[in-house]
């Protein structure tokens, strides 16, 4: 509610409404001035919600007053709209906040939707839809996967996925093959006919797979929580001016006693063995290795077309498919650690 945001890279002002509404009549507005211009559009919405610490407008809320019991003995950890401080609420007060929240983005993009139909342009608008990480602990009302948000497993890593568009996806279809948001580029590009930058990119064109040809992804998918605090303890050079690198948007919640986001960005020093740590993952068209899970040093592999809850560990069952995965793992580390310092990038 009433967030703030900055247009144009000015400073940041407050605007009054629900957030999802407030963006998708940007995001209309946008389009209407490209298509006085007889300009093609391209738009990037990036919903705040659902986002702890939640809030909504009274007629959402109003729809989940009477929630399940079950879910008024569980309590859960999220930030306090008055204090911006972590507190403990009990979970059907925040599912109704939370619920609330996904009311109101599910309408304002049925309110985007609308506008493309009455002007003509659903028929050939992309309209691709993600989620951008797993379920969090005040979200957490009923999860069959394993984790949530910040984990390795799938309940942290697994997300919603909808793209719609008559012109070329005529019939509704579910696809099981593994995608991430690093194949949008690659894919948009493959789309319009414009070529990819000569440099490592990790995701690959899903256009085979809306006209029904993709049956397998051809590379994995790798997922990574770089081991900041090792970098940090190497005291790196900074690629910004301390003052450059202070937020400026306010915030709800507090983080390190400001009301701001504050950012790190340094250069990456000469790599050693420890850049490779941190909790991480692979995951080929069947088969899934985690490593280093939880925070801990460990190996476990699990085969998600039989077993998605990841329940039954096959490490010792196929080393052989351990071995494979975990060399592809460390490799694209190697290229993910190549980028950040600069290598990829160079002339």
């Amino acid at each position: 509610m009433n967030p703030f945001l900055s247009r144009n890279g000015g400073p940041p002002e407050k605007h009054e409404g629900e957030g999802s509404e407030i963006m998708i009549n940007e995001t209309i507005r946008f389009i209407s001035k490209a298509r006085k211009q007889n300009k093609p559009f391209f738009a990037v919405v990036w919903f705040g919600s659902p986002h702890e610490p939640y809030s909504g407008l009274e007629k959402d809320l109003a729809l989940y007053d009477n929630l399940p019991e079950q879910y008024r003995k569980r309590q859960v950890r999220l930030t306090s709209n008055e204090t911006g401080r972590p507190i403990l609420r009990r979970l059907d007060k925040v599912l109704r906040e939370r619920y609330a929240e996904i009311t109101a983005m599910d309408r304002s993009i049925g309110t985007l939707r609308k506008y493309l139909k009455d002007e003509g342009l659903r028929e050939n608008t992309l309209l691709w839809y993600c989620g951008d990480n797993g379920v969090p602990s005040s979200g957490n009302a009923a999860m069959t996967l394993r984790g949530l948000k910040g984990t390795m497993y799938e309940g942290g890593l697994r997300v919603p996925g909808i793209i719609e568009w008559p012109a070329q996806i005529a019939k509704p279809m579910i696809s099981s093959v593994n995608t991430v948001t690093s194949d949008l580029l690659p894919t948009l590009c493959d789309l319009v006919g414009q070529s990819l930058p000569d440099r490592p990119l990790d995701g690959v064109s899903l256009k085979p797979l809306f006209a029904g040809e993709m049956t397998e992804r051809p590379s994995p998918v790798c997922f990574w929580s770089y081991p900041i605090a090792s970098l940090r303890a190497r005291k790196p050079k900074s690629w910004f001016k301390p003052d450059e690198l202070e937020g400026t948007t306010p915030l709800v919640k507090m983080l390190d006693g400001r009301f701001t986001r504050h950012f790190e960005n340094y250069h990456q020093p000469e790599i050693t063995e420890t850049d490779f740590g941190g909790p991480r993952s692979i995951l080929d068209n069947r088969y899934k290795l985690i490593m280093e899970a939880d925070g801990k040093t460990s190996r476990m592999l699990f085969d998600l077309r039989e077993d998605p809850a990841e329940k039954i560990n096959l490490i010792k069952d196929k080393p052989e498919v351990a071995g494979k995965l975990e060399r592809q793992l460390r490799d694209w580390q190697q290229s993910v650690l190549n980028s950040l310092s600069g290598a990829d990038y160079r002339e």
